[in-house]
């Protein structure tokens, strides 16, 4: 077999031999180097990380919600997509992509309207918790409705007596019907224009 010539000191292999490991035992990549002023790696991914559930919470909210938050059409088109994949493996990847389109635009000022949303979602709950308390407590005590009145002073003008009488009418048949509902609307519509 012929012997093949020894490679010419202008021939380079394709690959440079690794760098020799200083004793400090860490090696700097190009990001780190001196010069670099841009984001670490970790610091992109974890900024990517938090594009994707920004997007995530996209993926949740309704569709109505989703269009007042002037999103660009290719991004409200991914979201409406995500929704409809079941897959997991195929609801990540598009989550993915979702993230991606979402470097183009302004993630401080949607999530902070997603989070002034979930805060009057939080309050609108509170109110209707503190609805149905209030009902219970008025119909195992019909007493108490003056004390109601003083907290929320709209209520004088309302006719809560007989409401309250027909409610309880109706739980005392074990019924929950028409009166028990509407006084319970009734309270909780007094809550929220005393908290407007």
């Amino acid at each position: 077999m012929p012997r093949r010539p020894a490679p010419s000191p202008a021939f380079a292999p394709p690959f440079a031999p690794a760098p020799p490991v200083p004793a400090g035992g860490s090696v700097t990549t190009d990001d780190d180097g001196p010069g670099f002023d841009g984001p670490s790696k970790s610091q992109r991914k974890r900024d990517m990380h938090a594009l994707q559930d920004l997007g995530e919470r996209l993926v949740e909210i309704g569709p109505d919600k989703l269009r007042t938050l002037q999103l660009p059409d290719s991004l409200v088109d991914a979201v409406l997509l995500a929704r409809r994949i079941t897959a997991h493996e195929g609801r990540r990847r598009q989550m993915q992509y979702i993230g991606k389109l979402m470097r183009h635009v302004d993630a401080a000022a949607i999530r902070s309207q997603l989070d002034v949303d979930a805060q009057q979602h939080r309050a609108e709950t509170a109110i209707m918790h503190a609805a149905e308390r209030w009902r219970d407590a008025l119909l195992d005590a019909p007493e108490r409705l003056g004390e109601f009145v003083d907290r929320y002073p709209d209520a004088a003008a309302r006719n809560l007596h007989a409401l309250l009488r027909s409610a309880a009418a109706e739980v005392a048949r074990a019924e929950r019907g028409r009166h028990y509902r509407e006084l319970y609307r009734e309270l909780r519509d007094i809550m929220v224009k005393s908290n407007a």
